[in-house]
């Protein structure tokens, strides 16, 4: 059963216009529930968003490569898997979304926790994905905020640790803040986020990215401090077919802080793909 539903309130590209920028859809089958935003037409790319993510850190994206290529951003359903979430599990997720969807030759893009499920997914669907491309991703190291609440009831503590995921720390939004301190304060979310980040720990990569075959684009900030500079080095060392680019006075999440310069690589990226 296929629900095709528009909204017009939350992300910037859903707007008030007679084609919106992108769709919210509905997937209801046996495997599930599976709900993600669509834009464009063209090959698919598959924009994973990180742990405190959402789709809206893709608009400036969508906005860009819409006429050009078909973009998905599945929700990822980190508080609906109860103590069973894991990175796995959020894998299988996406791989059951693009089953139904029949897609195949996918271009992969993921963003910290976002860019980890990319990577076990080239990792177990090799011949799905034509092409990968990280951006402060996990799999290696990471310095992030799910492992450990020690003041979670200290708002100016949780918005400070929001900053820390920016250059600019302006654009840690106090709606941006807020959702995160709801999140961390709620217990049953709280062990949903604690055994999916301590997931990402167990799922170290380290020892499998020789086997991604795939032309790779590393995009990372220099002022990264989740995934600092020297991890975006390390896997341009472990991933044959890869490239890294660097954007200076960025963080954690280039495609919201530096959306122009991401755009840019990530174009001149795809563009290179035959």
């Amino acid at each position: 059963m296929y629900l095709p539903l528009t909204f017009d309130y939350k992300y910037p590209f859903f707007r008030k216009v007679e084609k919106p920028v992108a769709e919210k859809s509905f997937l209801l089958s046996a495997k599930g529930k599976f709900s993600y935003t669509i834009a464009g037409k063209g090959e698919p790319i598959i924009l994973l968003y990180g742990l405190f993510g959402s789709a809206e850190n893709y608009s400036s994206v969508v906005s860009r490569l819409k006429d050009h290529y078909k973009l998905i951003i599945p929700d990822l359903p980190v508080h609906d898997l109860g103590m069973n979430i894991s990175v796995s599990a959020l894998t299988d997720h996406v791989h059951d979304l693009l089953e139904l969807l029949q897609l195949d030759k996918v271009h992969l893009v993921g963003n910290s926790l976002g860019g980890h499920i990319a990577l076990l997914y080239t990792l177990q669907h090799p011949e799905k994905v034509k092409s990968l491309t990280l951006v402060g991703s996990s799999g290696l190291f990471e310095n992030g905020m799910g492992d450990t609440y020690p003041k979670r009831g200290d708002y100016d503590y949780i918005r400070q640790r929001a900053e820390t995921t920016f250059f600019h720390p302006h654009i840690a939004s106090k709606t941006m803040v807020d959702e995160i301190f709801e999140t961390v304060n709620n217990r049953i979310k709280a062990l949903h986020i604690l055994y999916l980040a301590k997931s990402t720990i167990k799922f170290n990569l380290k020892d499998d990215l020789s086997n991604i075959k795939c032309n790779c684009c590393i995009i990372w900030g220099k002022q990264d401090r989740v995934t600092p500079p020297h991890v975006a080095k390390e896997f341009n060392k472990l991933i044959p077919q890869s490239s890294l680019h660097w954007i200076d006075q960025c963080g954690h999440v280039p495609m919201l802080e530096t959306p122009e310069s991401f755009n840019n690589i990530l174009w001149n990226f795809l563009s290179s793909i035959k």
